[in-house]
């Protein structure tokens, strides 16, 4: 079969197209044929070394596709079963087949494409556990959302509108403003032109925001620790600008006694039970038009370093899907 190689860190060149073995299933697993892959910021941190990863490897966390061989041990799967994964620990999603434990797998409802379930699996989770769990979002929130026109930057949006929240976003051009509006969101900052703590204190009467969601990292904390209302929460979740590797404990008391926390995907999908239920509401949020997700580009497998080359470009909008 061909797979996507890395045998050296490095930037998008060293994304080999390339013939591979075909993997079958061992115990407590499925091969799925895999109909669209999606791509994600950290697919290019495996590549680039950020997050270095022993090689050579197959970049890849998240797909969908078609069961097409079942391991021994495997129950309520068969083939010709409609799927979409999430596998950070494992990786492999950049081929024409992987290998999956059957426990990861989620069911697609028959009316979601194999595109939009790409699309919308490991960005919608992200934003459903961090509205939900991290910090359950209700009417009368005051909500600062970072890189907010990103993938999981505009679901949050969604997601905070659609739990009656005032939302303040951050975003890098007017067009991204344009479309995180449109979204919902009720003040769009531009950070690049204006100081983003002086404006959530302007939108919020001098109150600051009951939460920041901040994917960013050392570019913003600082700043996002002084958007907060006494006892309000950071929740950092992402370090597209660079690793946070300390925050003050006196810091956060003296800005009003607030709380930080650094959560994962992982830990809220850790059973199958929790990534069940995860995965019902976002599909059934999309299905019924209460969520949304714009494809930005789909590449063909082969052309996965084009792919990546736009992943890089941050003036784009929407997810990119690869297509084997």
């Amino acid at each position: 079969m061909k797979a996507i190689v890395v045998r050296q860190h490095g930037g998008p060149d060293v994304l080999d197209y390339a013939d591979v073995p075909m993997p079958n299933p061992a115990a407590g697993q499925v091969r799925v044929c895999i109909k669209a892959i999606g791509v994600n910021r950290r697919d290019a941190f495996i590549r680039s070394g950020i997050y270095p990863r022993r090689l050579p490897l197959t970049p890849g966390i998240e797909a969908s596709g078609v069961v097409d061989a079942v391991g021994a041990d495997v129950t309520g799967w068969g083939e010709g079963d409609r799927v979409v994964y999430y596998v950070p620990d494992v990786l492999g999603a950049y081929a024409e087949y992987q290998t999956v434990a059957a426990h990861r797998l989620v069911r697609l409802p028959e009316a979601l494409s194999y595109q939009d379930a790409a699309a919308i699996f490991d960005h919608g989770l992200t934003a459903h556990y961090l509205t939900t769990s991290t910090f359950p979002l209700r009417k009368g929130h005051r909500v600062l959302i970072h890189a907010a026109a990103g993938g999981v930057g505009s679901l949050l949006v969604q997601l905070a509108k659609r739990a009656g929240a005032t939302v303040m976003g951050t975003v890098s051009t007017p067009e991204k403003s344009l479309i995180i509006n449109r979204l919902g969101c009720d003040h769009a900052i531009l950070y690049r032109r204006v100081d983003f703590v002086g404006a959530v204190k302007e939108y919020t009467g001098g109150a600051g925001v009951d939460v920041v969601y901040d994917s960013v990292g050392i570019d913003t904390i600082h700043g996002s620790v002084r958007c907060l209302t006494p006892r309000g929460t950071l929740v950092l979740y992402g370090q597209s600008s660079g690793e946070v590797t300390s925050i003050n404990p006196a810091a956060l008391a003296d800005a009003g006694s607030l709380f930080f926390t650094r959560p994962h995907l992982a830990h809220h999908i850790a059973t199958p039970e929790a990534l069940r239920s995860r995965s019902a509401d976002i599909f059934s949020w999309f299905l019924n038009g209460e969520m949304s997700v714009t494809i930005n580009r789909v590449y063909s497998l082969a052309n996965a370093a084009d792919a990546h080359r736009r992943l890089d470009d941050r003036s784009c909008f929407g997810k990119i899907l690869l297509i084997p």
